[in-house]
Formats: C-alpha cells, sequence, structure tokens
C-alpha cells in the first residue's frame, strides 16, 4: 500500500496528500485546479479563492514561512508579495484606493438625469465595459416587495453615462428613505420603469441580436459589471445573457471559502481599501466599487492556455474515467498542467 507521505500522491496545487494514487486523480477530476487560481507568493500553493489564501497567510493557523513573508512584505488589498518592504510600500500606495467623489455624485443625484446611452455601430477595440446598479424601494402591503427606483450605469472610467429616478408600475409602500434617499417626489414624474427597461436592454445589446450576444465572443454587445445583478436585471425586468456578465458577488475568487457570497461593502473594503454604504448608500458608489473591482481582476497575470476552461471541447477528456490508468501513471505535475479552471477569469477580458 502507498504512503500518505509519498510524494508521488501529493496534489502539486493544493499540496493535500492521498493514500492512493487513484484517490489524487479523483481529487483533480473535482477540484479543477488552474493557473488561474489565487496563488500564495511564498510556497505557490493554489487556493480556491482570495478568502481561502488570506487564511492561509493571516489566518488562524497560517503556515508560518508564509506569514512571516507577508508580514514584512505583503499587500494587504492583493495579497501579493513583493521583493522588499520598499517595494511594498511603493506598490500598497497604487494599491489601495481612494473613495469616490461625493461631489459629483451628488449632484448627479441632484440633478436626476443624465441619458448618454448611445449604440455604438462601430468596432471598438475589445468589448465596452459598463457597471450597473439599482436601489429599491418598497411594494405590496408588506412593504417587502423589491421596486426598482433609481438606476445608474457609469463606463470604465467612471464616468456617469446613465442615472434616473425610475416610477414604479404599482404604489410605493416604503421609500426605505434611511438608505436609498429616495422621496416621493423623486418619483413623482420619474422615467417609467418600462421606458428604463427598453433604453438599458438596447444599450447593453449595443444593436446585436440576442442569439448573437450568446455567443462565446458576445459580439458588439458590451460587458456588463454589477454586484448581485440577478437582482438588479429581473426589478428592471432586463434580460442579459450570462456570458456577458461580470458579477463581483459570484465571481469565485471573491467568494468565501464556503463559497459564498461576500458583500460588496466587505469587498470594497478588503480589495480596494476604502469604505462605502455608510448611511444612505448611492447607486454611482456601487457602480464605480464594482468596476475596480473588476479591472483589478481584470488585471491579473496568468500563464496563457490555449483552452482554458475545462468546459472547453478539447479539455472535456483530460480527466476521463477511461483515462484512468493513463492518468496514474501521470507525475502530480504532469495532472496539474493538463487540469483547468471550471470558472471564466476575468483576465481573459484582456486576452
Amino acid at each position: 500500500m502507498e504512503c500518505a507521505d509519498n510524494p508521488r500522491n501529493k496534489c502539486a496545487a493544493c499540496y493535500r496528500q492521498f493514500n492512493r494514487m487513484e484517490h489524487l486523480v479523483d481529487h483533480m477530476r473535482t477540484l479543477f485546479h488552474s493557473v488561474h487560481e489565487p496563488t500564495c507568493g511564498v510556497c505557490k500553493k493554489h487556493c480556491r479563492s482570495f478568502e481561502s489564501l488570506r487564511e492561509h497567510l493571516i489566518g488562524p493557523l497560517p503556515k508560518q514561512e508564509c506569514r512571516n513573508a507577508f508580514n514584512i512584505r505583503g499587500c494587504k488589498f492583493c495579497l501579493a508579495i513583493l521583493d522588499s518592504p520598499y517595494a511594498l510600500r511603493v506598490h500598497q500606495d497604487r494599491c489601495q484606493l481612494s473613495g469616490v467623489n461625493h461631489g459629483i455624485s451628488a449632484y448627479m443625484a441632484n440633478l436626476g438625469l443624465r441619458d448618454s446611452l448611445t449604440i455604438d455601430n462601430g468596432y471598438s477595440r475589445g468589448p465596452q465595459v459598463v457597471a450597473l446598479a439599482c436601489k429599491t424601494v418598497g411594494g405590496g402591503s408588506d412593504r417587502s416587495l423589491d421596486l426598482c427606483a433609481r438606476v445608474c450605469i457609469i463606463d470604465e472610467k467612471e464616468n456617469i453615462i446613465f442615472h434616473t429616478y425610475v416610477k414604479p408600475p404599482i404604489p410605493v409602500t416604503n421609500y426605505r428613505y434611511e438608505t436609498t434617499g429616495i422621496r416621493p417626489e423623486h418619483l413623482r414624474d420619474a422615467m417609467p420603469l418600462r421606458q428604463v427597461q427598453r433604453k438599458v436592454q438596447d444599450f447593453l445589446c449595443n444593436g446585436e441580436p440576442t442569439w448573437k450576444i450568446r455567443s462565446p465572443k458576445g459580439g458588439k454587445a458590451r460587458i456588463l459589471v454589477g454586484h448581485g445583478l440577478d437582482h438588479d436585471l429581473d426589478k428592471m425586468q432586463v434580460e442579459y445573457p450570462p456570458i456577458m456578465i461580470r458579477d463581483t458577488a459570484k465571481y469565485p475568487p471573491l467568494m468565501k471559502t464556503s463559497k459564498l457570497s461576500n458583500s460588496l461593502k466587505y469587498l470594497t473594503q478588503a480589495y480596494l481599501g476604502y469604505d462605502i454604504q455608510n448611511g444612505i448608500q448611492d447607486p454611482y458608489e456601487d457602480c464605480v466599487a464594482t468596476m475596480r473591482l473588476y479591472v483589478r481582476m481584470r488585471r491579473q497575470v496568468h500563464r496563457r492556455q490555449d483552452y482554458p476552461l475545462a468546459s472547453d471541447p478539447q479539455n472535456r477528456n483530460n480527466f476521463a474515467s477511461w483515462r484512468q490508468n493513463e492518468l496514474e501513471r501521470m507525475s502530480p505535475e504532469e495532472m496539474l498542467a493538463i487540469s483547468r479552471s471550471d470558472y471564466y477569469c476575468w483576465c481573459l477580458d484582456s486576452a
């Protein structure tokens, strides 16, 4: 019987050890280790999320060597390990971002409407990226029905390209002023929900038919960034294909170790270095936070792979059961080399 200390049975990604080689093969078949996973800058261990990497570095039971290096040369925002304390200081000045310009935000809120939504019929270099957030008020007899009452869309440079209050199709029974800042006068002459839905849908699709957006390349449609976009799009009655959505609530590297979502407030504080959603919540502030998180994740540098997803046809048989004997003869490093991610890494948007 093979011993658990046999390095041949040790995963080359997460360093977990197994009694038998067949167990390691099963592990690689289901864990989808890949170059896109967050990786410790000291021991090179792969982690399933940045939260698990954070625990590895500074959690209750960190690896001592890694913790020591991180305490001296580690960035608490992106979790990178720099070459020296000086390099860390220079890096962290750029890595920690400041909050949004609340003066501009408040001005736009008082203005009430900003509409620069246009269809771009020309092919720009790469897909355009926009971030969307909405705020809801309460409806129904128990005041718990979420009704879209305010929408904001920004571009990649954090410019507001659409902002409006929205008149819900049914009466509002709770304006939730403490968090939304919305009053009855904001919605009295606001844009009707159906009009907002049509304008946003047309803008996101960018003149493309739905069937073309659902293709792997997405045509000319815009990449949509946000947090909890399923909820926002549902309340706006907008349909958009998942292939064009980048949701910070569902992106595996930004989720908890339990695979549950982190709040946008937490993600902004932990990975950008400033606080949001204190008191009245502004959709512009949420848009900026999600866009900055997206850009930070997109700028990660990972090794290029011809077929980076486990779902690609060229990779579907990499760990097929009929290859069991062949797989058991491979080294852990060889198995890691043919393993692929089970999620779309946002760095691929820059590829």
